[in-house]
């Protein structure tokens, strides 16, 4: 069972969140709240597989929430998958910053909303591939983050093919189909590639890459 958070302060939403994630026999949603204060301390309390937060909340904003549930300073991270009306690269970049797993609108419909649940709980992280190029394009050679750090050692020729893919939004699947690999074989090289980068995902591991120069 996987158990959800939600955070979002229009009551229509979270209803409308609540009956999408619930209609699935594999999600729960433990709370539903409705500010960002609450969100911090419910979600500290009950220690949810996912948060769903909106960005735009009273009291702390989803990106705020973000950093302090999921980020680079939190010793146990919690997954967070940002849900917002605002398709906005400078909303897109903090999150992901801030150790967002995923990035959604919600117009996205409720397909892309369990499939992006789904993706955070088992580590995985949903960004619609047009979002994830649009934007992390923007880290090959930005004068706004600082370049990547080089990995611990050197990638092999198979993980700077994985790590193309990634960038490129395709999923594990997709990529195993491209470079004809089992799933098992990309989750090795993947899981290979983020401890050499120090990656805690693969919105990391694309943020990497582009920021690296690996892809361009």
């Amino acid at each position: 069972m996987i158990r959800v958070l939600i955070a979002d302060d229009q009551e229509m939403v979270r209803m409308g969140f609540r009956m999408i994630l619930e209609s699935h026999d594999d999600i729960e949603v433990v709370a539903d709240v409705a500010d960002g204060v609450s969100a911090v301390s419910k979600a500290r309390e009950l220690r949810p597989d996912v948060c769903l937060l909106d960005i735009r909340m009273p009291g702390l904003d989803g990106l705020e929430v973000t950093r302090q549930l999921a980020g680079p300073d939190v010793t146990d991270p919690l997954k967070v998958v940002v849900v917002t009306t605002f398709d906005l690269d400078e909303y897109v970049h903090t999150a992901l910053r801030n150790g967002a797993s995923g990035f959604l609108l919600k117009d996205a419909g409720p397909a892309l909303l369990i499939e992006a649940v789904r993706a955070a709980d088992r580590g995985d992280a949903l960004v619609s591939p047009q979002i994830t190029v649009r934007l992390l394009k923007h880290f090959d050679g930005s004068s706004v983050k600082p370049r990547a750090k080089p990995p611990s050692e050197p990638l092999t020729a198979r993980e700077l093919d994985v790590v193309k893919a990634v960038a490129r939004g395709l999923t594990n699947t997709e990529i195993g189909a491209e470079l004809f690999m089992s799933l098992s074989t990309v989750k090795t090289h993947l899981a290979s590639v983020q401890g050499k980068i120090g990656a805690r995902n693969r919105v990391e591991t694309a943020a990497w890459a582009w920021r690296s120069g690996v892809v361009s």
